[in-house]
């Protein structure tokens, strides 16, 4: 049975079997050799420090402590072979526009779900982070049970009061003072938000992060209405629009796709993926596609 077979207005917990299902698929993905770098040697993780003995590297003096303690300390690292995994969910009020019958958020939210759950079957600590106008739930990775049903509840949750407006710029830059080590960190959002570009770039210096972008048919094409009212969703600002003109109608579009251009451009030029993803897409699909892309990028064979 397929997503689409199923009613979307589903909760994630009504849905758990069938969640845990794909989840296993994407674990057996995650463990082939196809994109076994992704979690497989992260690299080197600070552990310490130590007095020096002959025949160490000096290249590994730790000069600031060496002078604070007037003898030779030397840094050492431990190779980090497993995989934190964070998801960072976007809430906010241009997600949970409907369309077909589900919204943006809704897929977000099941992607976000299966992926807490394959990280769970392949032994990978997991964390969340889940905002509209302001971050409502945050917690650190850990591995087991209890926290992945604990993200998965919060992703099923909506606050009773939504917060206008988008705080993705404070999400990404919250991840990255709360990782403490090299992690791979998901961003399901529109990006419909000011000023995350900093941020993220500074969370793709130390982490691998996949951008997935939420997109549905009205982000290019409006109704033709003629001569209407449109409300901006984050912002609550309303504005008269000649949806019926075809020149119009040309030029949103045309504007709309050039966005989606620079938004791609931009993360390809600061080793950031990005995954387009449309409300008419699998969850499942799009994460194994983005998980296979990465895998190539890295270079697994």
């Amino acid at each position: 049975m397929t997503r689409h077979e199923m009613n979307r207005r589903d909760s994630l917990l009504a849905k758990a079997n069938y969640l845990r299902l794909v989840a296993a698929d994407l674990a057996d993905s995650m463990r082939s050799g196809a994109i076994s770098s992704l979690y497989k040697g992260q690299g080197m993780e600070f552990a310490g420090v130590r007095e020096y003995i002959r025949g160490d590297d000096v290249r590994a003096i730790d000069w600031n402590v060496t002078a604070r303690m007037n003898r030779p300390y030397i840094k050492q690292f431990e190779e980090s072979r497993e995989l934190q995994i964070f998801t960072i969910l976007d809430a906010s009020a241009s997600m949970r526009i409907r369309t077909k019958k589900t919204t943006k958020f809704d897929l977000a939210a099941e992607a976000g779900a299966i992926l807490t759950l394959a990280a769970e079957l392949n032994a990978c600590p997991t964390g969340a982070a889940i905002f509209d106008g302001q971050i409502y739930f945050s917690c650190r990775p850990r591995l087991g049970g209890t926290q992945t049903m604990r993200i998965i509840t919060e992703m099923d949750r909506l606050p009773a009061r939504q917060t206008n407006g988008s705080v993705l710029a404070s999400a990404i830059a919250g991840a990255g003072k709360l990782l403490r080590s090299r992690s791979l960190i998901c961003i399901f959002s529109d990006f419909r938000a000011a000023d995350w570009e900093k941020p993220i770039i500074s969370l793709a210096q130390k982490n691998q992060v996949i951008a997935f972008r939420l997109s549905s048919p009205d982000d290019l094409m409006l109704p033709s209405l003629g001569n209407a009212v449109f409300k901006d969703a984050e912002s609550g600002r309303e504005i008269e629009l000649p949806s019926s003109s075809g020149e119009f109608q040309r030029k949103f579009r045309d504007y709309n796709q050039a966005r989606q251009i620079k938004w791609k451009n931009f993360c390809l030029a600061h080793r950031i993926q990005p995954v387009f993803f449309d409300v008419s897409d699998e969850p499942l699909e799009i994460l194994q596609q983005a998980f296979k892309i990465g895998a190539r990028r890295t270079g697994a064979k």
